[in-house]
């Protein structure tokens, strides 16, 4: 951010230096190229442009902050006027100076008079100034708008990172559950099933840390879940897992974007009493877009159990939101019987 503020600044300065280059040498091209140099002749051409000169920065610098800004339109007019009177009247005491030898009577006759002169440096000076207005405040807007995509960045960081924080306990305290329910019927998978824990707290702690991972380690990670929630499933569940990353291994995925869907699966997706199903879905496409389909048997919970209530997936809703606004479909819900339970995400990972 602040080699962008820098690399801008210094172009501005130069656009600055370059204009009033070409501005005061502009004269040097109607000099009279069969005398030698005169600096006399050189200040008469100069003077109108460093009269333009000093009313555009003396507007630029402190007429339009001090007065503009500050809402007291009526100060910036009279300082405005009183500067090109004053500036106008000494410089005609300085063309008047150095003014070159009267025309001859006969050409004297052709040359408008004086005062269109006057009212045509006087209207220019008030274009100049005008004109060093509407830099200055257009400066001042981009600035503005600048300081609140910067807000608005420093605001979407912070959101992601409570979510994450969120995330983290939320997914630990669904896992323990089901290790928890794991020790009442059998320890020797509870004992595997902390191991495996182990191996998903580490992708949580640390690729969690970033903005986004290898799709293929985010499918590492699903599939150590799923193993991990294989253990305490019963032969009447009927589990299907497809996870297949892109082709050459090359898209990014914000970490854990699909968990709690997967975890929804799993809590609303079984049933102890019926045969129950979860089918789960995943495929990276080489245009960019990664799409998750997950099919489950439809068991709602009760409203006294707690862990239905959907804390994930309105975590899932912000962080889309959040990192893919604009580049995501997500398309959740019972089927027409209420029997099956879909939710389906396409993600398009690249920016169009």
């Amino acid at each position: 951010m602040k080699e962008s503020i820098l690399h801008r600044r210094l172009l501005e300065l130069t656009i600055h230096v370059v204009s009033w280059l070409l501005i005061f040498g502009f004269p040097l091209v109607f000099m009279d190229r069969g005398n030698a140099f005169s600096w006399t002749q050189f200040l008469r051409h100069s003077s109108v442009p460093l009269t333009y000169f000093l009313i555009f920065y003396i507007n630029y610098l402190w007429l339009v902050p001090r007065f503009l800004f500050t809402g007291e339109m009526r100060k910036y007019i009279l300082s405005n006027t009183v500067l090109i009177l004053c500036l106008g009247f000494s410089l005609y005491l300085v063309l008047g100076i150095v003014s070159s030898t009267p025309p001859p009577p006969e050409l004297a006759r052709r040359i408008p008079p004086r005062w269109l002169f006057y009212i045509r440096d006087i209207a220019m000076m008030v274009f100049v100034a005008g004109l060093g207005a509407a830099i200055r405040t257009s400066l001042r807007w981009r600035q503005a708008e600048e300081r609140l995509m910067e807000a608005e960045r420093q605001k979407t960081e912070a959101e992601l990172k409570n979510l994450k924080n969120q995330l983290n306990p939320h997914f630990l305290l669904n896992t323990l559950n089901n290790i928890y329910a794991l020790i009442a019927f059998n320890s020797d998978r509870a004992q595997e099933a902390v191991q495996e824990l182990s191996r998903l707290l580490r992708h949580v702690l640390y690729d969690n840390q970033q903005n986004f991972v290898p799709l293929e380690k985010e499918l590492d990670f699903i599939r150590n879940y799923v193993a991990l929630m294989r253990i305490r499933l019963s032969p009447q569940v009927k589990l299907s897992v497809t996870l297949q990353p892109d082709e050459g291994n090359s898209l990014q995925i914000a970490p854990l974007i699909f968990i709690s869907l997967i975890e929804n699966a799993f809590k609303h997706g079984i049933s102890p009493t019926s045969e129950s199903f979860i089918s789960i879905s995943i495929t990276g496409h080489a245009d960019g877009t990664v799409r998750c389909e997950i099919l489950n048997s439809n068991h709602p919970k009760s409203e006294q159990d707690k862990s239905g209530s959907g804390v994930g997936l309105e975590q899932v809703s912000k962080r889309l939101e959040l990192i893919y606004p604009g580049r995501y479909e997500w398309i959740k819900g019972p089927g027409g019987n209420g029997q099956v339970y879909s939710s389906i995400l396409t993600i398009q990972t690249k920016d169009l």
